[in-house]
């Protein structure tokens, strides 16, 4: 990789900009300083310093979101917020949500720029486990609950035009909230258009307040607030990329 790209994947500035940081010697690469821009470096075994401090170079980056309601996820958009502007600090270049949360939605979003992950856990074919907190307008009954887990009529057609119903998902009922509403637990298997609004409304219910809790095996850091993000742990990448 020549050195001005991999500076610029960092962020550090135009290549124009770059190219006038290295002519003043900010640059070195295994210590020696390095002045020309077209230099090839080896971006895994090389240290490359800017300023004296050592650069790391990861081929995909991968942040975990929690995503507060009013919020797109979109890589722009005219009217509102976007998911990415919560991460301006970073460098957003081929970054994209992993799926998509509603915009009253919140909870765990990934954010990454791994196209074959975005796509192994978003496949319809992978049935990727999806956890939400769900607070509903009244308490579901236990014939509401046997509709949910065996499948239920959403609206949605299979090419024939058949009836395609939900897969069966897994209904645990929590304790209400702090205004008295039923609260659940609801898993899922798709990721279908409003899928969990229209499955509880399927069942005569409504949905106060959703939030994600998980995706597959990442779970959202409860030390995190709403519109905070972290990089994800090596541990977290690894469970991921076995999906």
């Amino acid at each position: 990789m020549r050195l001005d790209k991999y500076l610029g994947d960092h962020n550090l500035g135009t290549r124009k900009q770059i190219k006038e940081y290295l002519k003043n010697g900010r640059c070195t690469v295994n210590g020696i300083v390095a002045v020309k821009p077209d230099v090839h470096i080896n971006e895994l075994s090389d240290e490359i310093a800017f300023d004296g401090k050592v650069l790391s170079y990861a081929r995909f980056h991968y942040f975990m979101l929690y995503k507060p309601a009013g919020v797109v996820s979109a890589t722009n958009d005219k009217r509102n917020v976007t998911v990415l502007d919560l991460l301006k600090e970073e460098n957003l270049k081929n970054l994209s949500p992993c799926g998509r949360l509603d915009i009253d939605t919140e909870g765990l979003l990934l954010i990454t720029d791994d196209g074959v992950m975005i796509h192994n856990l978003l496949s319809p074919k992978k049935h990727v486990d999806k956890v939400y907190e769900v607070h509903i307008a009244h308490e579901l009954s236990e014939e509401d609950i046997k509709r949910l887990t065996d499948g239920v009529d959403i609206g949605d057609k299979n090419d024939d035009g058949s009836v395609k119903p939900t897969l069966p998902a897994v209904v645990t009922q929590k304790e209400r909230d702090n205004d008295g509403n039923p609260v659940i637990e609801l898993t899922i298997h798709e990721g279908r258009f409003h899928q969990v609004k229209r499955m509880l409304e399927a069942v005569g219910n409504e949905v106060l307040f959703l939030k994600r809790l998980s995706m597959g095996p990442l779970f959202l850091d409860e030390k995190l607030a709403p519109g905070e993000y972290r990089a994800l742990t090596d541990e977290e990448i690894k469970k991921l990329s076995k999906n």
